[in-house]
């Protein structure tokens, strides 16, 4: 079966038919629960403040509910403004009378070093909801035994024609609220992307809300639940949100197999068999990477799967500019790895260093102290030729490919792309790309990357925006 069918033939759904689309050569997938629909408007958010920020406002301007799906929360995280706590932010909406429900990972024992950091249904946590007479609705939901609940998501008035979702890669602790050009001496700070989705698209958010709250895996004990009402199911949504813009896009997963079985069908789709798992995003990334024409800019924590770095070396063949935003720094559980396996993923990405049209870049960031200092990178997107992209909570490795819960909105029309790419850019070269075409874009970060590589080589802060180039073939990120 195809993994892509281009959005100009793919049936839409949830538009006004009379209305004319912007077209992509980048497909979309056809191999997941969502259709492609027309008619949304997408915003980016770029790093923590603003992102939350949003989402605090959103908060305060709901109406009817606020759903949300968290990976990792430290209880005492602060959001921006003096807003509180998570918690006090959530406290305040369900007070106001506001259907108010998280789903949080609640990580298995094979999985221990995560649970100092996720809100995981503890006595402790229990009690501290309890203290707060918390009014929130919650259930906890595991994991494929190894893997994470991974999905990220903020869905507001759900079932209504003003809802929204904001989606992406940002957690709830504090290393997601500096801004990446003005942080301290502390080393990895994040930098993060949250994208805004409202229109047709957005009941697929709520779909997957629905079938992960209905059957999270601990709703029936007594600590994986908490809140009058917590205990009774949702419906699946029956109404497709009003246009709202001119974007095509379509919501994309990773499901692993066997973790959910009602596979009732998003409004206007084709019932899925989600019990044998969804693998839209793996498939997307690799059609997309396919069909490039110009230009591929990504921003991951990694690139460790075999498929895509060979997709990737297939484009820089054909002369397309890729450009990729990675951790200079990883995290130490990725340096701690030392396997065959990955010494073969290391030297089949090194190989790609070979190309002067492929480059590979992290982020540092002017500190207090007048030097550089890395920020890490935890954002996972891609933007291709200009033309289409995709936001989302997958990283490129084996776990959220092949195992975590993961949830990605791709989306296609140059004017919302570009939106994006520009307000990266701007972070990133400290200069104004607007009105470059993709690849010429791309140099000009290459060219700033190296620039600044040789700054740093001579402990110069004096630095060009926040890139510098790093060597495929050395670093182990």
């Amino acid at each position: 079966m195809s993994l892509g069918v281009s959005p100009c033939e793919f049936t839409r759904i949830g538009t006004n038919l009379d209305a004319p689309s912007e077209c992509s050569h980048v497909p979309f997938v056809q191999t997941g629960s969502y259709p492609v629909r027309d008619g949304n408007h997408l915003s980016p958010l770029v790093d923590g403040a603003p992102a939350f920020r949003r989402v605090c406002e959103a908060i305060e301007r709901a109406q009817h509910s606020v759903w949300v799906t968290v990976t990792v929360m430290w209880p005492e995280f602060q959001m921006p403004d003096g807003q509180g706590t998570a918690l006090d932010v959530l406290d305040r909406a369900a007070a106001r009378g506001l259907d108010v429900r998280v789903l949080f990972w609640r990580p298995g024992e094979e999985t221990p070093r995560y649970f100092r950091t996720a809100f995981w249904g503890s006595e402790e946590h229990l009690t501290l909801l309890e203290s707060r007479r918390s009014g929130i609705m919650a259930r906890w939901d595991r994991a494929k035994p190894g893997y994470c609940q991974h999905q990220k998501s903020w869905l507001i008035d759900a079932g209504h024609d003003a809802s929204l979702a904001i989606l992406g890669g940002i957690n709830l602790n504090p290393h997601s609220v500096v801004a990446p050009g003005h942080h301290g001496p502390h080393r990895n700070q994040n930098h993060d992307v949250y994208v805004e989705l409202a229109g047709p698209c957005v009941a697929d958010v709520h779909h997957n809300f629905v079938q992960r709250w209905n059957e999270a895996s601990e709703r029936d004990l007594a600590d994986g639940r908490w809140g009058e009402g917590s205990d009774e199911d949702l419906s699946f949504p029956e109404v497709i949100p009003a246009v709202r813009g001119d974007a095509t896009a379509q919501v994309q997963r990773t499901i692993p197999e066997g973790r959910y079985s009602n596979g009732h069908p998003a409004p206007g789709a084709q019932p899925f068999a989600i019990e044998h798992g969804e693998q839209s995003n793996l498939d997307q990334y690799l059609a997309a990477i396919n069909a490039a024409r110009q230009a591929i800019y990504m921003e991951n924590q990694f690139l460790d799967v075999p498929a895509v770095i060979e997709a990737l070396l297939g484009a820089v063949q054909r002369g397309v500019e890729v450009a990729v935003l990675m951790p200079a720094e990883p995290d130490e559980a990725v340096l701690k790895v030392q396997s065959p396996e990955r010494a073969a993923i290391l030297a089949q990405r090194a190989a790609l260093g070979k190309f002067e049209n492929f480059t590979l870049a992290g982020i540092a960031g002017l500190g207090d102290d007048g030097n550089r200092h890395p920020v890490y990178v935890h954002s996972k997107l891609m933007i291709v030729d200009d033309a289409w992209a995709t936001v989302g909570s997958c990283n490129l490795h084996r776990y959220s490919l092949f195992g975590n819960s993961e949830l990605n909105v791709a989306f296609a029309g140059a004017a919302t792309v570009l939106r994006l790419r520009d307000a990266l850019l701007d972070e990133h070269l400290g200069q104004d790309a607007t009105g470059m075409d993709s690849a010429s874009a791309l140099r000009l970060l290459r060219q700033t990357a190296l620039e600044n590589a040789r700054k740093q080589a001579g402990d110069d802060p004096d630095w060009q925006g926040l890139v510098y180039w790093l060597d495929p073939a050395t670093h182990i990120g």
